[in-house]
């Protein structure tokens, strides 16, 4: 692609699938960890005050655009329930950690991702912008698949505090990659945090189904891509056809 020195890609749907995942599980570990800790309170009466808490962030994550790790609701519920706890404690800090091994563990590169990002790599930029509540797991997962040493910057919404499609993010990414919006390929699988949010700052994009997201979302967004595609080495006759 012409005047394209950077690939940013987003992580979760667009280069990993989630396979055998069970949210279930891993919440009864959260529970499970804090007991352990010496908070005795009952499963019902905690996932209650969690339920409240975490539907309090999550209005404010989704439009309000402002990321908030779980370490905040889950002290949040502890609270409701007649503990004193803050997200920096210790206990906390563990259930949470206990809580994301099941995800990081069950997530997998899609088809030819290694492969393309390491082709890639070799004539771009390539940065990584992700939503996700909780940090250490994308870097954990990016270890487990290895793929980190491929990204030159990696920015992930609960670090700097905003959510795509926030603008913000997106301008955190250009300004690290020291790479202007117009010289940017951003490539994603949600209509509205990837696609719409880059291309309001002026990158060209690239839509890639998921299992999260269909063509058919897609498709029926305000806003559509530059390309589309179906699987993630797509990408490379995507660029050499605008280069040539």
């Amino acid at each position: 692609m012409a005047g394209i020195d950077a690939v940013i890609f987003d992580f979760i749907g667009t280069l990993t699938d989630l396979v055998g995942y069970s949210l279930e599980k891993s919440e009864e570990k959260l529970f499970r960890s804090l007991e352990a800790a010496g908070y005795a309170v009952s499963q019902k009466r905690f996932f209650e005050a969690y339920d409240q808490a975490h539907q309090k962030y999550r209005k404010i994550r989704y439009e309000k655009l402002v990321e908030v790790t779980n370490a905040v609701w889950v002290s949040e519920a502890l609270d409701l329930l007649g503990y004193s706890a803050t997200p920096e404690d210790e206990k906390v800090k563990t259930a949470v950690n206990v809580f994301f091994e099941d995800y990081v563990m069950a997530l997998r590169l899609r088809p030819f991702a290694k492969s393309t990002l390491q082709k890639l790599s070799q004539s771009y930029r390539l940065g990584l912008v992700t939503n996700f509540t909780y940090a250490p797991a994308i870097y954990a997962a990016l270890r487990k698949l290895k793929i980190n040493d491929h990204f030159s910057t990696i920015i992930v919404s609960e670090e700097v505090g905003w959510r795509k499609p926030s603008r913000k993010i997106f301008v955190e990414a250009l300004s690290r990659m020291r790479v202007k919006a117009e010289r940017v390929v951003f490539v994603g699988d949600t209509p509205l945090e990837d696609i719409s949010g880059a291309r309001r700052l002026g990158m060209k994009t690239i839509f890639i189904p998921s299992q999260f997201k269909s063509l058919s979302d897609m498709e029926m967004a305000d806003e559509q891509p530059d390309y589309y595609i179906r699987k993630v080495s797509d990408i490379l006759s995507i660029l050499r056809a605008q280069r040539s």
